[in-house]
């Protein structure tokens, strides 16, 4: 079988049984930098602390089976119907080393996601020697080609953390000299991402924020009616 996404599995078993001797092929032919994943998104309640179903050169990002998703995990979930696959985006392990990632979902005959695929590389190495690697990094990033960034940590808390941190630089000012449109627009941004949707997060975003649970609850409802409107 090859890798087809319109390919359909009854589950995520079927897709681990069919692509665990292909997750080993492809870590063995790329090296103990190149990490293969199987994620199992199978279900209506999926727990995301738990997706991991089989993994290869888990040292990369610190994981192992029973291990958590990652930030794209939550946008995924948020439609199983949509397109998700993506190829060649960056990753960030939690302490802070580059990725070059690619992940392939797959599919049951409804058309739900059950499944993932993904292959993250380390670059460390390659960056290490950029003047006479520079061929082996990724192409800069179009700006009529837009690709998501994904954060990895050994667990929700540390994806969760670095996702808040990543919104709060993307408003350019530090929380201090927030102003209140500032922090609704952090809100917007990681409730876009499908942070809001972890256990706690809305009183982490609230702590970081230096702002209440309540003014959080209230910031997050505003952000939304703004999105619909």
């Amino acid at each position: 079988m090859d890798l087809q996404t319109h390919d359909t599995f009854e589950s995520a078993a079927e897709v681990l049984d069919t692509f665990r001797p292909v997750m080993r092929a492809i870590a063995a032919a790329s090296g103990p930098a190149c990490e293969v994943v199987l994620h199992n998104l199978d279900g209506a309640d999926v727990d995301l602390g738990h997706t991991i179903a089989a993994i290869e050169n888990g040292h990369v990002t610190g994981r192992e089976v029973g291990g958590p998703s990652t930030s794209l995990g939550l946008n995924v979930l948020q439609n199983r119907q949509d397109d998700h696959d993506a190829f060649g985006y960056r990753g960030f392990t939690s302490d802070g080393r580059e990725l070059r990632c690619s992940s392939i979902y797959f599919r049951n005959r409804a058309g739900d996601i059950i499944a993932a695929l993904c292959v993250n590389v380390d670059l460390s190495a390659v960056q290490q020697a950029r003047s006479l690697l520079d061929a082996l990094l990724p192409a800069p990033v179009s700006a009529t080609e837009p690709q998501p960034d994904e954060y990895f940590g050994r667990d929700l808390v540390s994806v969760m953390d670095a996702m808040i941190g990543e919104a709060i630089r993307e408003a350019g000012r530090p929380v201090a000299q927030m102003s209140r449109d500032d922090k609704i627009g952090v809100l917007e941004r990681l409730d876009a991402r499908g942070a809001t949707q972890m256990r706690k997060s809305v009183e982490t975003i609230a702590v970081r924020l230096g702002i209440s649970r309540v003014t959080a609850y209230a910031y997050l409802d505003e952000a939304r009616r703004a999105a619909e409107g």
